[in-house]
């Protein structure tokens, strides 16, 4: 049997995130400065629904700047050809000098482009920096990789072949109707995702040797296959025999080296994701708790009962109840 590979591992992790892109904002703008920045409901509003979870995203086309997440004392230095990431969407300060204070985002003007992006621009008495602001969304709440990266991710682009070519397709895939000069519409989201994919991997190639964790689950070949796996099919009977063998190991072998990296056993981690996700879907969706069940990976509605109960010290229909979503907030 082939062995599988951290990579293939990440693909199929990220695949069942289902992630869109968009980019939004294009800014220009003159030293000195600074801007607070997050992703909004309002800058969402190409996905009909919104994404639950966003992963907000700069790149760096001209220029420098900073980036500091709010709560953080680092900040972040990004250059021209820079993709900077915050998985989680963190408020968090740009500028060319974090110290000024920060710009009102109306004091920017505000020039609907051609492309579908809104041009903001600032003349400052310094060099200009130029970027894109987008964002990759999806429906993943808590997340485990999510959770797990840390506040910013950063990625350098050297080749500026390369980083002229990222540009030139952030600008054509934000075309209306995502159609410009051959650009498919899913090339945004595509190519984002791919951008994302590899800041995660140079982060995974990081971390120090005997790390144990989600990331190190994900790094290692065949614990990351596994983990792709379970998140991939939840629904399926699995057992401990069944992943060692799907990922070229023996049952003693698999279930050690899972234990060492991840901290418990397969099937107690599989038992949390899908209570994790049993749970999300009670709280966001109308569906009767026999299909939330059913897509859990619950042999039966008892077993969930079962389960939930001891999870949660009550039955699903009066967590439901006690926890219910704001309208506003329910999954259709």
């Amino acid at each position: 049997m082939t062995t599988p590979s951290p990579i293939d591992a990440l693909t199929d992790v990220l695949h069942a995130l289902r992630l869109r892109g968009a980019v939004f904002i294009e800014a220009e703008i003159g030293a000195p400065w600074s801007v607070f920045s997050k992703v909004g409901p309002e800058d969402c509003r190409e996905f009909h629904p919104a994404p639950r979870e966003v992963i907000a995203y700069h790149f760096v086309c001209e220029g420098e700047m900073a980036l500091r997440v709010e709560g953080e004392a680092q900040a972040v230095q990004v250059r021209a050809g820079d993709l900077v990431i915050l998985p989680r969407n963190d408020r968090h300060l740009l500028g060319s000098d974090l110290g000024v204070p920060p710009l009102d985002v109306e004091q920017l003007d505000h020039q609907p482009g051609d492309s579908g992006l809104v041009r903001l621009t600032h003349k400052g008495q310094g060099p200009s920096t130029r970027f894109f602001c987008g964002y990759l969304g999806h429906d993943n709440i808590n997340d485990p990789l999510i959770n797990a990266l840390p506040r910013v991710l950063h990625l350098s682009l050297r080749d500026p072949a390369t980083a002229q070519w990222i540009e030139s397709s952030l600008r054509f895939a934000s075309q209306p109707n995502g159609v410009v000069l051959g650009v498919l519409p899913n090339l945004l989201g595509r190519l984002a995702e791919l951008l994302f994919a590899e800041a995660v991997r140079q982060y995974l190639a990081q971390q120090p040797a005997g790390s144990t964790g989600w990331l190190a689950g994900l790094a290692d070949a065949r614990v990351g296959r596994a983990l792709a796996l379970l998140h991939r099919d939840r629904q399926r009977n699995w057992t401990t025999e069944a992943l060692a063998r799907e990922v070229g190991l023996s049952r003693s072998a698999f279930a050690e080296r899972f234990g060492a990296l991840m901290d418990e056993p397969p099937m107690r981690y599989l038992a949390r994701q899908r209570m994790r996700y049993a749970a999300q879907q009670l709280l966001e969706s109308n569906e009767p708790i026999a299909r939330i069940a059913e897509a859990a990976g619950y042999e039966s509605e008892p077993a969930f009962h079962r389960a939930f109960k001891r999870a949660h010290q009550m039955a699903p229909a009066a967590w439901r109840r006690q926890h219910a979503a704001r309208p506003q907030d329910t999954v259709h």
